[in-house]
């Protein structure tokens, strides 16, 4: 599947077509992308729902016995083969030998995110030394901001884009409110131009650059949630630091999905979730991310016994011993729990390599918005066939897995017919319909069957609403 040097999605879609001598949407088409991919492997280490226990499935519609066409890892990623042996390793354990877990085996509680912790470096593109490993995201996203944002007289503001996750939103805003100041004068919400509904990076560059001595921190997503934008990171990040912003990032939907280089970059801070692409299950243990350069200038706001150093911690002495850098932010003990299924992801990550990865994914997802447009593009003839419209951008560096879709014809029923159908996305508000097709599990024909179910729950809906809105 090595597409040519500087080849487009497109351009490889086309390529392979015209080898195989037929229409760029043929499903032989899929089937050799398949063949040549060289992750193709990968999705045997996850377990895929069979159609017939998914909750909205129509058996009248579909093999019971099928796989489900998962495109839902930017919302929960799949289940890892090894969670279960590695959760009843340490159960049995707990069982065997109670308390002196902490101290013994592969995994000694005390320290077993530091075991792992060294598998996030290709990950997030950072040392060792300034990753941590704990709580979930929208804690460390408070615990960051607690050290990142100190407010002055004349620099009180923190600059954001406009719909952030709501977590994000509201964990801004109740930061703000600890410093007693006014919302609506210190929370700056970058807006997308009238008309349009991704962001210029030049527009907030220019934000930036104009308003940039009254901003104290720059926090954006690296992926919007909703529009699936990859935003510029080292560029806004640069531009912060020039103006003397600190700037961080929620990355809960861009790791594990692009590449990121959070030290080459001069990241100050970020936080990430690993329930999405890290596939580590509902409510897995956070990350978060403290460039080396802040190791003894910035400090935890909120301390506790993991906040000290290990080799003293047992003295009991009440003398805090800190950490310096990431680490120190710790509070609690890691739960050996939710390590578990995250070790079980990462262990597949260090195999199949973000690089490669991020190489797959961006032809895979080039190919559906290939099909896609190919279906579904507005009719030039002014026809009433129903159109898709592609809200992510068009650009491969601009985005990461995810596409999310918008449709002439009424949402509610279209989603509602890909769920009978054993299509697993997701539908956001107000008329977003997210695809996510993740690299590690899904495939090509995963793609060239979703576009298939895409017609007949359009062709469904239609005539259920009538007509085309």
């Amino acid at each position: 599947m090595e597409p040519l040097p500087l080849e487009l999605p497109a351009d490889t879609v086309q390529r392979v077509a015209s080898e195989l001598r037929c229409p760029p949407t043929d499903e032989r088409v899929a089937l050799r992308l398949d063949e040549e991919d060289k992750l193709r492997h990968f999705k045997e280490y996850f377990y895929i729902p069979k159609v017939q226990d998914l909750p909205p499935i129509d058996l009248s519609l579909v093999n019971k016995d099928e796989n489900a066409i998962y495109f839902s890892g930017n919302s929960l990623g799949l289940q890892p083969k090894t969670v279960k042996t590695y959760l009843d390793e340490e159960l049995d354990k707990w069982a065997k030998t109670g308390v002196f877990g902490h101290n013994i085996g592969k995994w000694p509680w005390i320290t077993a995110d530091e075991k792992i912790v060294g598998l996030m470096t290709d990950i997030v593109g950072a040392n060792e030394k300034e990753i941590v490993l704990m709580n979930a995201l929208t804690v460390n996203l408070h615990l960051l901001l607690l050290s990142f944002f100190k407010p002055t007289p004349t620099r009180y503001k923190i600059l954001l884009e406009a719909k952030a996750f709501p977590s994000d939103h509201y964990a801004i805003e109740s930061q703000l409110q600890l410093h007693g100041l006014d919302i609506k004068k210190s929370m700056r919400i970058i807006k997308p131009r009238e008309g349009e509904e991704t962001w210029r990076t030049e527009d907030i560059l220019e934000v930036i650059e104009k308003e940039g001595d009254s901003i104290a921190v720059v926090l954006f997503s690296g992926v919007h949630f909703y529009t699936g934008q990859l935003f510029n990171i080292p560029a806004i990040t640069k531009a912060g630091q020039a103006k003397g912003c600190f700037v961080g990032f929620d990355l809960a939907h861009a790791v594990g999905n692009v590449e990121l280089h959070l030290h080459d970059w001069g990241v100050d801070f970020a936080c990430w979730c690993s329930y999405k692409y890290l596939n580590a299950g509902a409510g897995g243990i956070a990350g978060a991310f403290v460039h080396e350069k802040h190791t003894h200038t910035i400090k935890p706001q909120l301390v506790g016994w993991f906040s000290h150093e290990l080799s003293t911690r047992f003295k009991m002495d009440n003398k805090l011993q800190l950490i310096p850098g990431a680490s120190g932010f710790r509070i609690s003990n890691p739960p050996i729990l939710l390590i578990c299924p995250l070790y079980a992801s990462l262990e597949i990550f260090k195999k199949a390599t973000m690089k490669a990865l991020r190489r797959k994914s961006i032809l895979l997802t080039g190919y559906l918005e290939y099909m896609i447009k190919h279906c579904y593009s507005k009719d030039k003839e002014g026809t009433k066939k129903p159109v898709v419209n592609i809200v992510t951008p068009s650009c491969i560096e601009d985005r990461g897995c995810q596409l999310t879709l918008t449709f002439s014809c009424p949402i509610d029923y279209i989603f509602q017919e890909l769920g009978k159908r054993g299509v697993v996305c997701d539908k956001r508000d107000p008329n977003g319909l997210r695809v996510a097709p993740a690299p590690l599990y899904n495939s090509f024909h995963d793609v060239y069957k979703f576009i298939k179910h895409l017609t007949s729950a359009i062709d469904s809906a239609e005539r259920k609403c009538g007509s085309v809105v």
